[in-house]
């Protein structure tokens, strides 16, 4: 475990990315000054949305059967840190508390959201990961405005056949 600062988020919501055709989980921050678009698989976003959202399976999904589990023997989640982004992947670990130990599991963000919010555990993100991510959009703000300089720039006249 390293000894980077961890900034708490919040699921504030999916969205669909038509582009991808892919959920996109969006993390805030608690300042709601930085957020963080996770993309992830259909059933992750629907295990997200329906433990968000209150709504219980007659059977036990994936995620709930992990935290029973987990339960079973003894252990909770105490948080979810998605530690860094390597080749445009996401990487997480998962905080278990075992008696006085902590056992950290490797998994997807998205796998671990779903158990953080089924065991109300708090989420965090590495501040090189919302770094790195505010660095990716301000790159694509100044596109777009490079954008719209060569478009504001245009005239009729570069529309004329040759």
């Amino acid at each position: 475990m390293s000894a980077e600062q961890e900034i708490p988020v919040d699921v504030a919501g999916i969205a669909f990315d038509p582009k991808k055709k892919s959920p996109v989980v969006i993390l805030r921050d608690a300042a709601a000054e930085r957020v963080l678009p996770i993309w992830v698989g259909s059933f992750e976003a629907n295990a997200i949305i329906a433990e968000k959202e209150h709504v219980k399976s007659p059977r036990p999904m994936t995620h709930d059967l992990l935290k029973r589990v987990v339960l079973t023997l003894g252990a909770a989640v105490n948080r979810v840190v998605i530690t860094e982004i390597r080749d445009n992947t996401f990487y997480a670990e998962l905080h278990l508390v075992y008696g006085e130990d902590e056992i950290l599991v490797d998994c997807r963000p998205s796998d671990g959201i779903a158990l953080a919010l089924r065991f109300n555990a708090p989420i965090f993100v590495a501040e090189s990961v919302l770094a790195f991510e505010e660095s990716k959009q301000q790159s694509a703000v100044l596109n777009t405005e490079d954008l719209s300089r060569f478009l504001d720039g245009l005239t009729p006249d570069d529309f004329e056949k040759r």
